[in-house]
């Protein structure tokens, strides 16, 4: 039932990582604009607590989310953690007090960066840690990240980092890291409307390495589409429902991790595992990329 519900199952390559394709995103359990205590820490700490009850076995997540708030929520809330629990996290940002998003790259911050996490998550070792490629806004940025990568890897022999990953990568820089080491997932920018990692996904899905994509429903700016309501009505669901069925259906190696500080959003969001699209369906959903463009 609960792998009905969730999507399916999916190993990291290389790994004994197996968890379900819908997983939860913690970056909402920080304070408005990612930064400090929530308003409503109890409730935070519900709904990590009511996802891990539902089912979910992956959790993403990242040290400068509050800075340091999202992991000790995590901690709070699920330690001593569950067998069989996935908690992935990145590395590659800081939030200064003016709660800025800048780059932490050199090999002292990201070294510093594990060792906030493994502190604040109460962790010995880190299941898959993200390197996250700071481009310009939520764009990529081509450029070499042979430097950082050499780092994780290095960590990853300590014994401090069990897998690696990246964010925000382009396809060169994919390449580039799997020439240091082997890479289990690539979290990028991709939804309905925004589909330019098409190709990689495809890629990816052949090596069979993870393919996660943030802001699934356009984040910041969310994705308005009279098509997606409309599928959305006709089915009894909601557009974001929609939106991850949609991505459950483009391909098998495709992870979900949407985020809420809600227990009821919550819920609308692991029930889209239960949704089947039609071909029919699909094709329409695929439209809308041509309506954004």
């Amino acid at each position: 039932m609960i792998e009905a519900k969730l999507g399916g199952r999916f190993t990291f390559p290389g790994t004994s990582l197996t968890v379900h394709r819908i997983g939860y995103g913690a970056m909402q359990l920080a304070g408005p604009g990612v930064w400090g205590p929530p308003k409503d820490p109890d409730g935070a700490v519900a709904v990590l607590r009511e996802a891990v009850a539902a089912g979910v076995n992956h959790i993403d997540t990242s040290d400068y989310y509050g800075p340091h708030i999202t992991n000790q929520i995590i901690r709070q809330a699920l330690h001593p953690y569950p067998a069989g629990l996935v908690i992935v996290t990145k590395l590659g940002g800081r939030r200064p007090p003016d709660k800025s998003w800048q780059k932490a790259i050199s090999p002292q911050e990201l070294t510093a960066g594990v060792h906030d996490n493994l502190r604040n998550l109460n962790l010995d070792a880190l299941d898959i840690v993200n390197y996250r490629v700071m481009g310009s806004g939520h764009g990529t940025e081509e450029g070499s990240i042979a430097e950082q990568v050499t780092v994780l890897a290095e960590l990853q022999r300590q014994g401090l980092i069990r897998h690696i990953g990246l964010s925000n990568a382009t396809a060169a820089q994919v390449a580039e890291a799997q020439s240091i080491t082997e890479v289990v997932c690539v979290q990028n920018y991709y939804n309905l409307a925004y589909r330019h990692d098409g190709a990689l996904i495809d890629d990816l899905a052949r090596q069979r390495i993870a393919y996660v994509p943030f802001f699934p429903l356009g984040g910041f700016s969310p994705l308005q589409s009279s098509t997606l309501s409309s599928v959305a009505n006709r089915l009894g669901a909601t557009p974001l429902q929609i939106a991850l069925a949609w991505l459950l259906h483009r391909s098998p190696n495709i992870l979900l991790i949407p985020g809420t500080s809600s227990v009821a959003h919550l819920g609308e969001n692991l029930a889209a595992g239960e949704l089947t699209l039609s071909p029919q369906t699909l094709a329409e959903l695929d439209r809308i990329a041509a309506e954004a463009n």
